[in-house]
């Protein structure tokens, strides 16, 4: 199985810092504000040493063939310091995974949905605290005194009253968006809007709407105009045939064997909801997408907009327990506007994950270091999953934990015609 690492020179010393601060969850907007004052720097050593590990532990999931591919990369101070790729964009033809190679994003899409909102807040051609009854007359809640007081920040923060995930699996079995957005006012509410969080894909699209009703132009190409153009997020776009007319572009894969992977085609659902799990993006372009995230491109994603996006919102305690290293390392987990906030072995963590059929991503950053790590797969298994939190842990210096089971010994490979051959053979000697 191929695989590309680039290992550039380490980070210089001062990054800057995103403290956000507590937000009611009755707030549409939080309050807090960044401060662009240096922040804490990891050892270089320390990040050395940890850049080692992780090739090692990148190089053994190679060899174990434990994904049909997969992309990633480590930021530190506005720099790529480390950038590795391995496996097939597809398995079939043997085409590698290259820096360029794109990728669904799955829910990582969410953050650029918040980042354009927060650019049209600013703007002022709305407000987080925008009603949807004002905006959007189809907008129908069961109870419509709840519906009444559903804001802009409200569907962007997962903090709707709806249970979660509703009607996602009604999107994927193909009924339509516009279908299921005027189907809201049929489900029981869980909460009242703002008091509760209910993971959301359909209802956060909405924000699609409100932005062509609020500006006269389409979502998608609002978010390519003010965000993937002037970060130069050059392979970045919305949708399936976006994605596959791609120079290059990962394929979807299903495990047919140990280390054996067979491409399919996309599935169309999500790409539906556009808002929420529309994103196709190459790790080239993640890595522009990070280092704005963590304040490097202020001309882009000004701190005081991103010290909005990144407050904690509301509380979210089920993502405490969901995997070991959750339960092990978080003590804290709320959702802000499309992204989580995690307290990570006693630091914030801005952090999301994303998966869809054939595709898993994730995303996460240390503010107070100015540090973060994209990894982007094109199958089904979890296990690269364990390498960021495994990455975390030693840039933190917190006690090593082998949560990906790297170290542990590979699966046996049993040949079933083998076996039968035994059996049979067994059988033979006791007639």
């Amino acid at each position: 199985m191929p695989f590309r690492p680039l290992s550039l020179a380490l980070a210089s010393a001062l990054v800057f810092a995103a403290a956000p601060g507590q937000a009611s969850p009755h707030q549409a907007t939080p309050t807090t504000v960044v401060s662009n004052t240096p922040s804490a720097q990891l050892p270089p050593a320390r990040v050395k040493e940890a850049l080692a590990d992780y090739r090692h532990w990148l190089d053994e999931l190679a060899r174990r063939r434990s994904v049909a591919g997969l992309a990633t990369a480590v930021v530190v101070n506005d720099k790529v310091t480390f950038e590795y790729t391995l496996g097939y964009a597809n398995a079939t033809t043997k085409e590698p995974i290259k820096p360029e190679t794109v990728f669904r994003l799955a829910s990582l899409s969410k953050a650029f949905a918040t980042g354009l909102t927060s650019l049209l807040v600013r703007d002022g051609k709305l407000s987080w605290d925008t009603r949807l009854v004002d905006v959007l007359p189809f907008f129908k809640l069961k109870d419509m005194q709840a519906a009444e007081k559903v804001t802009v920040g409200d569907i962007l923060g997962q903090r709707v009253g709806l249970p979660r995930n509703t009607y996602d699996n009604m999107l994927e079995d193909d009924v339509p968006y516009e279908e299921l957005v005027r189907k809201l006012d049929e489900v029981d509410m869980s909460c009242v809007p703002g008091q509760c969080y209910g993971y959301q894909n359909v209802a956060f699209s909405l924000i699609g709407d409100v932005i062509y009703a609020k500006t006269g132009d389409f979502f998608y190409r609002l978010v390519d105009k003010r965000i993937f153009y002037p970060l130069g997020m050059k392979t970045a776009s919305y949708g399936r045939a976006a994605l596959e007319a791609s120079p290059s572009w990962a394929h979807p894969h299903r495990a047919i064997g140990h280390g054996e992977w067979r491409p399919f085609e996309p599935n169309e659902a999500y790409y539906r909801v556009a808002p929420a799990a529309g994103v196709n993006a190459s790790l080239r372009d993640m890595e522009q997408w990070l280092i704005a995230q963590m304040g490097g491109r202020p001309d882009v994603l000004p701190a005081e907009l991103l010290a909005v996006l990144h407050a904690p919102g509301v509380s979210t305690p089920i993502e405490m327990h969901s995997t070991p290293w959750r339960r092990a390392r978080i003590t804290a987990a709320h959702y802000g506007l499309g992204w989580r906030v995690f307290t990570y072995g006693g630091e914030t963590m801005i952090f999301h994950a994303g998966a869809v059929e054939g595709y898993r991503t994730m995303i996460g950053f240390l503010p107070k270091y100015h540090t973060g790590i994209v990894t982007m797969w094109n199958s089904a298994g979890a296990t690269p999953s364990g390498l960021m939190p495994m990455m975390f842990d030693r840039l933190l210096a917190l006690p090593h934990v082998d949560w990906a089971g790297l170290e542990s010994p590979p699966p046996r490979i049993v040949k079933p015609a083998r076996k039968t051959r035994k059996i049979r053979a067994r059988h033979r000697r006791h007639r």
